[in-house]
């Protein structure tokens, strides 16, 4: 017997090896890279942020749109790559919120997860909002009595927030595979109406609205800072550091992969948007929705009904995986102990957060419901919605840009172009963020802003309190994944479904 069989017969045991992750219950390494990719990519949605974002940032930026979607792109890659200095080295579910912790300690850490709660739950209202709006645009073009009804709507969205409930109940395979077949076809109906439209328009394509000249800076930061608003997100695919099969690798790529294949689809998106209009005599600053307009322009007003569901299902797998994130920050911080113990808890069978999913779902479909009927218009509750997901996301992106390399010095593994990068993009954030909320405030999404600082000091406080009344949990912040002796070579099968499933609160 050669002595690989022998420690395959005979295992002995290793010190420091447990036989519990602290993180237990969750699908130990389960999914593969496509899940993964699917979690991150449907977080952006970037078939609903082609087809919206370049108004927003042209209704500023004008002549400066592309290069500030291009300036967007360059930034999040740089925080994509920072987050990577996390994600190569740990597996968690807490995210950016764990990260933080590893770096920054206990305060920042609040900081970074309550911002990030913001960013995912904000963003996942969002996108309910959004696809209870587009499908009310599909009803009305059947049923012309029905258009803009915001009854419609209210019942679509608790429809599509059941479905969505039910998704992150049945298992995170289900819930990533669902929203990449949903991202993949509203993706490809995107490109082909854009590269339609580029190849109708070749022979009098206006290559000046790339033209460097003339932009004002100030508008051009401005248009920068509304432009990054399509990006985030991206991170998401790092709350499944537990449920991957190879976490250390698929999860940055997945993380690169989003930003950059997005950053391509929003430059031809914009480009084939400013040219179409151009090629009319028209701005694209003028149009309600401008590639409904532009389809109809050139004589393809057939898609749009194929587009306004495209958008819709866009939106609705957006909602699936911001949720699906969501109530993996909750099962961090419900293990850890910050939240209650219900929240750190799995299904015994699914393996899926679904007292958490339960909870948020609850509150993310009332809050929104309330919101649009005391405000009386989807589309400006999600103008609010959308500042304040955005100022959350920010907030925590700009943290783990400061924590990376306090990390990688702590644990001896400092390097120039690492730490170069983040405090490059630390830099770039914190200018960014100011210039965003100081634009918004002024503008008719103002509210947006009140209501995340506000939502962000609730949520401080209650993290102080929590802190206060349990000292102790300055030494649980920051749980993650570890090896068990059911990953060594020879080691026990892993334990039943059940005895993994009971939720108990890790070390």
């Amino acid at each position: 017997m050669t002595a690989l069989a022998r420690a395959i017969n005979d295992p002995q045991p290793v010190d420091g090896i447990g036989t519990r992750s602290p993180v237990d219950g969750l699908d130990r390494r389960s999914v593969g890279f496509f899940d993964v990719l699917a979690q991150s990519v449907s977080a952006v949605a970037p078939s609903a942020a082609a087809t919206t974002i370049p108004l927003l940032v042209a209704v500023v930026a004008g002549g400066a749109t592309v290069w500030s979607l291009a300036t967007a792109m360059l930034l999040a890659f740089l925080v994509a790559t920072t987050i990577n200095q996390f994600t190569r080295r740990i597996a968690a579910a807490g995210s950016i919120y764990t990260f933080v912790s590893r770096g920054l300690g206990t305060t920042a850490a609040f900081v970074a997860g309550v911002g990030l709660l913001v960013g995912y739950g904000f963003i996942s209202m969002f996108a309910l909002g959004g696809a209870g709006y587009y499908l009310t645009i599909v009803v009305g073009r059947f049923w012309p009595a029905l258009t803009g009804s915001v009854f419609v709507a209210g019942l679509l969205i608790v429809v599509m927030a059941a479905l969505c409930l039910l998704v992150l109940a049945r298992g995170i395979r289900l819930s990533t595979r669902i929203t990449l077949l949903v991202e993949a076809v509203s993706v490809l109906i995107i490109v082909v109406l854009v590269v339609a439209l580029l190849v109708r328009l070749w022979p009098v394509l206006d290559w000046s609205q790339l033209a460097p000249g003339g932009i004002d800076p100030a508008n051009f930061a401005v248009g920068s800072a509304l432009a990054l608003t399509a990006f985030v997100g991206f991170e998401s695919a790092s709350t499944l550091g537990v449920e991957a099969k190879r976490p250390y690798a698929s999860i940055p790529r997945a993380i690169v992969f989003t930003v950059l294949g997005s950053g391509v689809l929003y430059l031809l998106a914009s480009f084939s948007q400013l040219v179409g209009f151009s090629a009319l005599g028209g701005t694209i600053a003028a149009s309600a929705s401008p590639v409904n307009d532009l389809a109809a322009a050139y004589g393809i007003d057939a898609v749009g009904l194929l587009l306004d569901v495209s958008i819709a299902t866009s939106f609705l797998a957006c909602a699936i995986a911001s949720t699906t994130a969501l109530v993996r920050v909750l099962f961090s911080m419900g293990r850890e102990g910050l939240l209650p113990s219900r929240f750190g808890r799995t299904h015994p069978r699914y393996r899926t957060p679904f007292d958490a999913a339960l909870v948020a779902m609850s509150v993310i479909t009332a809050v929104l419901l309330t919101t649009i009927a005391l405000s009386g218009s989807i589309w400006q509750t999600m103008e609010v919605l959308i500042v304040g997901a955005a100022g959350g996301y920010m907030t925590a992106y700009l943290l783990v840009c400061v924590a990376a390399p306090v990390f990688l010095r702590r644990i001896g593994e400092s390097t120039f172009w690492p730490v170069l990068f983040a405090l490059l993009a630390a830099v770039l954030l914190g200018a960014v963020l100011v210039t965003y909320l100081v634009v918004e405030s002024g503008s008719a999404r103002a509210l947006g802003v009140w209501v995340f600082l506000g939502v962000m000091a609730l949520g401080l406080a209650w993290c102080g309190l929590r802190l206060r009344s349990r000292p102790w949990l300055r030494d649980t912040i920051g749980v993650y994944d570890v090896p068990v002796t059911g990953d060594l070579l020879g080691g026990p099968a892993p334990a039943d479904a059940a005895a993994r499933g009971s939720g108990r609160t890790g070390p």
